[in-house]
């Protein structure tokens, strides 16, 4: 007689997975984060029972990060699971290196989350085995290092992973009433030394701490991890409101915000719309210091002040009334001196490309260059131009403080120099006696550099 879902261990646990999946009507696919453990072992069978009643295609991807001397077995042993399932599996191989401000654990995880990111299509489902005790843990971390609301928030149930979103399935239910299922469920698992090393936190907290707390408390896991509900909550509101309010503080240039606008804020809601803006632009969210010293330092210095608070991979400048968060700038290009014979140039440090176009009259005259090949230079000292229709010669400086180039730019703007005369600046400015009038000129144009986005004229 076949067994039906019904007759099966984990009944409610599977009737519970079924519901939240149906919940995703436009999801074509939906894989499973497995990584060969008790954990996500009990899910992948689950989600095999539950298969003939999904509508969407099943599949189960392993992550192996190499770390670990049986690493290649782990993914034997997952490759071999899945297909007595019938479940189609892809093995992704990682490299785990160093990554600055995290430690071996977070870097590793960066790195699993990145693969399974990549392989998500609209729509796409990626299910991972987290549950109530890792959300348990996961609070307690975060309290520990002094989280706010949104670290304290822990892991939600549905949250965007690269094109599709990320589900945990499994987020109510406790790591004993999962682990009660591996017997009726038949199921061989991989146990990970790594497990065992208390010196990592995690494995410590689950180790020592909370069968302490248990003891004491029997519910610590579940109310642990209503407490993080709380805080999602919470975190939402904050979320909505700083969402609102970031609309209304925008700055003159795009993806900035307005120094003044932000002066006016509550210190707490401008730090709660600064986390905001950084994380809609695509930044890591800095901690509470680096928060602090932006209210203290950045917001309140001088206008012709350049003040700078930078993190991980960020900055966050000023430049006048205006707010930047950008990528650091590249390290400063002084000693390059670049020979150029056209028609287009590749610039060091990431700072674009110079090409020459057929343009008007007031682009560069061909004859004024003659045969003698260009040079392009960088911040040089005691240069002047007469831009095309002004009456004087000014110092760089002042054309740039015209034309509203922050300082921290302005070393890094493209020079272009003719028999140790300046020719053009950047894309922005051809130089008196260079020009070529009445006739077509060779037009200068600097692209791909990180500031093309912000209407600076270079």
């Amino acid at each position: 007689m076949p067994v039906t879902p019904a007759d099966t261990p984990g009944d409610a646990l599977a009737e519970a997975v079924l519901a939240l999946l149906t919940g995703f009507p436009e999801a074509r696919r939906c894989w499973v984060a497995y990584s060969g453990g008790r954990d996500s072992s009990v899910l992948l069978a689950l989600l095999a029972r539950l298969r003939p009643r999904l509508r969407m295609e099943l599949r189960a991807v392993h992550v192996d990060h190499g770390l670990q001397p049986a690493a290649a077995d782990w993914a034997e042993h997952c490759s071999r699971r899945c297909a007595g399932l019938g479940i189609p599996c892809d093995l992704h191989r990682v490299r785990v290196g160093p990554a600055a401000g995290k430690g071996p654990e977070a870097a590793a995880r960066a790195s699993r989350y990145e693969a399974l990111a990549g392989l998500l299509g609209p729509g796409d489902l990626m299910l991972t085995a987290h549950h109530r005790d890792d959300q348990a843990e996961t609070l307690l971390l975060a309290l520990l290092r002094g989280s706010g609301v949104q670290g304290l928030a822990a892991m939600p149930q549905v949250a965007p992973l690269g094109a599709g979103l990320l589900v945990r399935p499994l987020l109510d239910w406790s790591r004993t009433e999962l682990h009660g299922l591996v017997q009726p469920l038949a199921l061989d698992w991989i146990e990970d030394p790594s497990n065992l090393d208390l010196s990592l936190d995690r494995n410590f907290l689950r180790a020592r701490v909370l069968p302490l707390l248990a003891e004491r408390w029997p519910a610590a896991g579940r109310t642990l991890a209503r407490s993080a509900g709380h805080c999602a909550e919470a975190a939402d509101l904050v979320e909505r409101y700083a969402g609102q309010t970031l609309a209304g503080v925008r700055g003159s240039r795009p993806g900035t915000l307005s120094v003044d606008a932000l002066l006016r804020l509550d210190p707490a809601l401008c730090r709660a719309v600064l986390r905001r803006w950084i994380h809609d632009r695509g930044f890591a969210v800095p901690d509470t210091r680096h928060l602090g010293r932006i209210l203290a330092e950045v917001l309140p210095a001088r206008a012709d002040a350049s003040p700078l608070v930078a993190w991980a991979g960020c900055e966050v400048r000023r430049y006048r009334g205006d707010l930047f968060v950008l990528d650091p700038l590249p390290p400063s290009p002084r000693d390059h001196a670049l020979a150029w014979a056209g028609p287009i140039l590749e610039l060091p440090l990431g700072l674009g490309r110079l090409a020459l176009r057929d343009g008007s009259g007031k682009g560069l005259d061909p004859a004024a260059l003659g045969a003698g090949a260009l040079v392009v230079r960088f911040g040089v000292r005691g240069l002047r131009c007469r831009p095309l229709g002004r009456p004087h010669r000014r110092h760089l400086k002042h054309l740039f403080q015209e034309a509203d180039v922050p300082a921290w730019v302005r070393g890094h703007v493209p020079w272009v120099l003719a028999d140790g005369c300046l020719v053009a600046v950047g894309g922005a400015w051809v130089c008196d006696g260079w020009h070529g009038l009445g006739g077509r000129g060779l037009r200068v144009e600097w692209s791909g550099h990180p500031w093309e986005g912000l209407r600076f004229h270079i």
